[in-house]
């Protein structure tokens, strides 16, 4: 086992990072092909050549917060599952996705993966206009791509097969930035009046159901009173002062300060409470908690 982990962290991890709907899984291909990497995690999946190795696809939770869970592998059964995967091939590379460098630090943490030693930024392959109507296409039509064929979506989660796009990409001169572009085709699917043939990436458009039915918001009065709920089960002695909720794209970040009377021993049971919090939240919720800060405002008698 010793030598499994040594082998994993010798591998050269790359992270494509992007807000959600900026186009990262459109463009991922063409990142990996540029950097030579072998291996690709995605919304929870192991892909390899076109193929799904391991894992199993956020698309297909019914909820976005379920969704979340599945792409930061949470569960640990599912991150097992892919951890011990990555140990039985061989690579020399992999790229991650993800929508901050927090999160595929915390992805490559979880898979027993060396932090990403390169980062690139959906920003710096993608124009802003791409970037623009991937955005557009998410919003507005609950459309995500898979960059693997569609028959490897069909084969693996038919019920979430929506359509397959073929991405052309041309050879860009040094210096000049990537892109994928739609390209005309002739009957036979070959590119026409371009010269030689370009490389051809084939990506599958889905349409999850969770996008169908949109995001459960809680409020955060409605959170704040959960928040409060929650530190007086764990030690009805703190006293808090102020609760502030931030919603991200990732779910909700907390920051709540305290007040401790004198001789309760926190100290190290600190974490112990954000984590209580979190899991209960969570757990009755089904709102994801990105981050739970908390401060100790002062100590009283």
């Amino acid at each position: 086992m010793i030598f499994d982990f040594l082998f994993l962290k010798r591998k050269k991890v790359f992270a494509l990072v992007g807000g959600s709907g900026t186009g990262k899984s459109f463009h991922a291909k063409i990142v990996a092909q540029k950097y030579r990497v072998d291996f690709m995690i995605d919304d929870g999946l192991l892909i390899k050549d076109n193929r799904i190795l391991a894992g199993h696809s956020a698309k297909k939770e019914h909820s976005f917060m379920a969704a979340v869970k599945v792409a930061l592998f949470d569960d640990k059964t599912h991150r097992d599952e892919v951890a011990r995967k990555l140990q039985t091939e061989k690579f020399k590379r992999i790229l991650l996705l993800g929508t901050s460098e927090k999160m595929v630090h915390k992805i490559a943490a979880r898979l027993q993966l060396d932090a990403p030693f390169k980062i690139i930024k959906i920003e710096d392959i993608a124009s802003q206009e791409e970037i623009d109507k991937a955005i557009r296409t998410r919003r507005i039509e609950g459309k995500h791509v898979i960059p693997v064929p569609s028959m490897e979506i069909k084969k693996n989660y038919p019920n979430i097969f929506y359509d397959a796009i073929k991405i052309f990409k041309r050879r860009m001169a040094p210096g000049k930035p990537m892109t994928a572009n739609r390209i005309p085709a002739d009957s036979a699917g070959v590119p026409s009046g371009i010269g030689p043939l370009p490389t051809l990436h084939e990506k599958s458009l889905v349409r999850p159901e969770y996008s169908k039915h949109g995001r459960v918001f809680i409020s955060e009065g409605a959170l704040i009173q959960f928040v409060t709920h929650c530190v007086d089960e764990y030690e009805t002695n703190i006293k808090i002062k102020k609760i502030l909720v931030k919603n991200t794209e990732m779910g909700y970040r907390l920051v709540i300060t305290i007040d401790v009377p004198y001789g309760i021993q926190l100290g190290g049971n600190i974490q112990d409470l954000q984590q209580y919090v979190i899991d209960n939240i969570e757990r009755y919720t089904g709102i994801l908690i990105e981050e739970v800060n908390i401060i100790i405002d002062k100590i009283t008698e």
